[in-house]
């Protein structure tokens, strides 16, 4: 069998990410600060193409990073989209925490885009049923009843016996180790990540002290809030981003 492999993209820039000179860039940010490294975690099914609107919000304010292999050295924001994102956010908390390599890393905050939802059968079909749109009518049918009854039956015979040995990833979120701003970008709309969801997780981060922040869009669907909504989901994250390289 192939082995799987996890597909990404670092993109390299020309400039460094500071400039040593007195007074404002030309983007208006500090000069001699140092900018963080912005890390994107899509949602299932995203493509570059989708990524890269959201790359652009980074870019458009002359944020050019230096990736000159001492990442280490530069401030780290996690910027989460949908459960997909939020699963793999997940486990690399736990490497920051524990792994000698990783525990040194300085991470100064963390977006989280239309998640993370609790366990949710239906949003679940209809975030599969979105990847899934572009395949013919009958397969995707197919793979969606396939989906259903696998999560049925693991729900009644697996899931009692999985908890005693593996948190789920809304869980394990709920009381994260992690003390870094959070701002969590949601919309009572979301027919895949409810709105419950996103605001008990944001308590119970308030509750632990960390500095997290909710904005509820209303009308936008899930992941679509920068689509519908560009220049106020655009200044959310620049200020987030801001706030935490200075705090």
């Amino acid at each position: 069998m192939p082995s799987a492999e996890l597909d990404y993209i670092i993109e390299i820039p020309d400039q460094p990410c500071r400039s040593r000179e007195s007074g404002l860039n030309q983007g208006g940010t500090e000069a001699g600060t140092r900018q963080p490294l912005v890390i994107l975690l899509g949602w299932g099914g995203c493509t570059d193409k989708n990524l890269a609107k959201y790359s652009a919000i980074y870019h458009k304010r002359l944020l050019e990073l230096l990736f000159d292999y001492e990442i280490e050295k530069e401030p780290l924001l996690f910027h989460v989209f949908s459960n997909a994102g939020a699963m793999l956010y997940r486990y690399v908390l736990e490497l920051l925490q524990t792994h000698r390599r990783f525990c040194h890393l300085r991470v100064v905050g963390t977006i989280f885009d239309s998640g993370p939802g609790d366990s949710n059968l239906v949003g679940a079909l209809r975030a599969l049923a979105a990847i899934l749109e572009h395949r013919p009518a009958a397969l995707r049918l197919l793979l969606l009843l396939a989906f259903a009854l696998v999560a049925v039956l693991f729900h009644v015979l697996l899931a009692p016996l999985t908890a005693l040995f593996h948190t789920h990833f809304y869980d394990r979120l709920l009381d994260a180790a992690s003390r870094w701003p959070e701002l969590y970008l949601y919309s009572r709309a979301d027919e895949v990540v409810l709105a419950r969801d996103v605001e008990r997780m944001v308590e119970a981060r308030l509750a632990q002290r960390v500095l997290a922040r909710s904005v509820d869009f209303v009308s936008s669907a899930h992941v679509s809030h920068l689509r519908d909504f560009p220049i106020y989901y655009t200044s959310l994250c620049v200020n987030f981003m801001r706030s935490c390289v200075h705090c």
